[in-house]
């Protein structure tokens, strides 16, 4: 949020405001009520209320919560998408997810644990994968999980 001669302007998520540009070091925590996009390198935490998208130069060790998440490049760190989080084929996550639809494409890098949405939403998660992609694990412990869960309310 702004302020302009006292007043509070707040800012549309649907929007970028923050961009860390190609050859950017950025050091701490970033806040935004808008979208951040990262070409750069950043170390230290995200928090957004609109979207994060870590292009393919982009470099994060953080953890970030947004609404939904694009990544291209690399990300050390923990990733909570309140909506959709996606793996491009250049992307690559060195961390846990949680989000309620996930994306990987085939050629992407995933090392960590998934959680889709909450506990009660499981279910109802969805899980996209590019045809013959190496991430199908991840769908098949989300489906044994589905099935677990319904096995059990029997």
């Amino acid at each position: 949020m702004f302020k302009s001669k006292g007043k509070t302007v707040k800012l549309d998520p649907n929007t970028t405001d923050t961009i860390i540009g190609e050859g950017s070091i950025f050091e701490g925590i970033i806040k935004s009520d808008a979208g951040v996009r990262v070409e750069g390198q950043i170390t230290g935490d995200i928090e957004c209320e609109g979207d994060v998208t870590i292009g393919d130069n982009g470099h994060v060790h953080s953890n970030i919560v947004a609404r939904n998440v694009i990544i291209a490049g690399t990300v050390n760190g923990n990733v909570q998408a309140r909506s959709k989080l996606t793996i491009t084929a250049k992307g690559k996550l060195y961390g846990n997810i949680k989000a309620t639809t996930l994306s990987i494409e085939e050629g992407s890098i995933f090392e960590g644990n998934s959680q889709m949405g909450s506990a009660t939403e499981s279910v109802a998660a969805k899980v996209e994968l590019a045809p013959n992609s190496k991430a199908s694990a991840v769908k098949d412990s989300a489906q044994r999980v589905e099935e677990e869960a319904a096995y059990k309310t029997w």
